[in-house]
């Protein structure tokens, strides 16, 4: 007689398998849809022939990102409609990315198709996990999908107002902060460690969106947007800071089982 988790083997794998064909089903319909939208719009903005080759790259890079993590998706058998939204925020995002590099982008009416993209992309994100909770799809691989989209969202950002001439390269330490503390967790891997829900932490990202896509505007000078992106990094950097030290706390508190 098989064992229950004998019996129950068959349809777990059956459910990953379904998983894996509808996930790879909606990346592949999100990379076509984008390189058709980056196409049309090199096309009709006449931005450079590696405008295409950089979105796609932006989002394939995420995109194989979502594979490797699609497991944390279980039971979900469905790769879902609020998963789909944070695709297509990605696929924005993957834009803008490739955006930042064209010298049209300088101009008042590139900064403000800019400004634009950036808007929807951040707009989107009280979306999709309102949709996630009301369908019952969410699951620790939709809200770090959609964590690791808005962190995405920031370095890119953070690329335009620097590639933009708003401030200077420094302002690229708000989008390196998210990447640079999980590369510190390799070495220190208390800081892997799971964190209690903050609404500090929210407000801050937030924050630190809102005012990034400000000092893209053109009417923002670069005296203005420095001042704006310095408070957003320094917002940055005490949540950071806070979370490390509770983490810390709690190593210290719980010792080598922490």
């Amino acid at each position: 007689m098989l064992s229950p988790s004998s019996r129950s083997r068959p349809r777990d794998d059956a459910g990953a398998a379904a998983l894996r064909r509808d996930a790879a089903g909606t990346l592949a319909m999100g990379a076509l849809s984008l390189v058709a939208a980056a196409a049309a719009a090199m096309l009709w903005a006449g931005l450079g022939a590696w405008f295409v080759p950089r979105a796609l790259a932006v989002f394939g890079i995420g995109a194989a990102c979502v594979w490797h993590g699609l497991q944390a998706h279980a039971p979900q058998t469905r790769f879902g409609a609020a998963n789909g939204i944070t695709l297509f925020r990605l696929g924005l995002v993957a834009l803008l990315a490739a955006a930042a590099w064209e010298p049209t982008s300088a101009t008042p009416a590139g900064a403000w198709a800019v400004v634009l993209l950036a808007t929807a992309a951040a707009s989107l994100d009280a979306v999709d996990g309102a949709v996630a909770r009301r369908r019952h799809e969410a699951t620790d691989f939709g809200a770090r999908f959609d964590m690791e989209t808005d962190a995405l969202l920031v370095a890119v950002l953070c690329v335009a107002v620097w590639q933009l001439d708003k401030a200077g390269a420094w302002v690229l330490a708000s989008g390196a902060m998210r990447y640079a503390f999980v590369l510190a967790a390799f070495a220190w891997p208390w800081l892997a460690r799971p964190l209690p829900q903050s609404l500090r932490r929210k407000t801050v990202c937030v924050l630190q969106i809102v005012m990034l896509i400000v000092c893209l505007g053109p009417i923002v000078g670069p005296a203005a947007a420095q001042a704006i992106a310095g408070a957003g990094l320094a917002l940055l950097v005490y949540s950071f800071a806070a979370d490390i030290a509770w983490l810390l706390r709690r190593r210290l508190a719980l010792g080598a089982a922490f």
